[in-house]
């Protein structure tokens, strides 16, 4: 269920992108096949440990207070992919670039953490193996997920502080990569 509704976030706040691509017969750079990896971590691997028993040699268990708690931590990832989806409007793009006529958006998420999403997806890979109690399906996306965050956030990062310089740079300072840091407003 949860991934499904993290499906919709993605599928509602890209459908003016993705139409945009198709216009311009867009093909993806080698670095956007990585967006892709975590799907194997959060969708197929869960999916043949739910639906089959090849993976169950690799189960555990954990006491029931656990799922409880793997689930509080799943909604307050699809809250934070939400809320910085929501927050990042016209300005997301799932590919490594800065789009015409992009701005720095450093409200709502954004005003104490700089990749919101990012962020959402660990407390997801972290909820995984406290909802799924096997080895491989519960690990499964924080192993997809660490390459795809360790290649593009420096990537990111460079190309933001290229095209918006000094703001970016002030911006970084005062926030979280994917933790928040939240400062306390300068006195006059």
């Amino acid at each position: 269920c949860g991934f499904l509704f993290a499906a919709s976030i993605r599928l509602w706040y890209t459908q003016d992108y993705r139409r945009k691509m198709k216009e311009m017969k867009w093909k993806p750079a080698l670095d956007t096949w990585l967006v892709y990896l975590p799907a194997i971590g959060f969708f197929i691997i869960p999916a043949l440990y739910i639906l089959t028993p090849l993976l169950a040699a690799a189960d555990y268990t954990l006491p029931e207070w656990a799922g409880w708690a793997g689930a509080a931590i799943f909604a307050a990832a699809l809250i934070l992919l939400w809320r910085s989806h929501a927050d990042l409007g016209a300005n997301f793009t799932p590919v490594a670039a800065v789009q015409e006529g992009q701005r720095l958006v450093t409200t709502g998420v954004y005003c104490s953490i700089r990749h919101p999403m990012y962020a959402a997806h660990f407390l997801w890979a972290f909820a995984q193996p406290l909802l799924l109690w096997n080895w491989i399906a519960g690990f499964a996306l924080l192993i997809t997920f660490i390459p795809l965050y360790y290649v593009r956030v420096p990537v990111e990062e460079r190309m933001l502080a290229d095209r918006f310089g000094e703001d970016y740079l002030e911006y970084m300072e005062r926030t979280g990569r994917i933790i928040p840091k939240f400062t306390q407003p300068e006195s006059p």
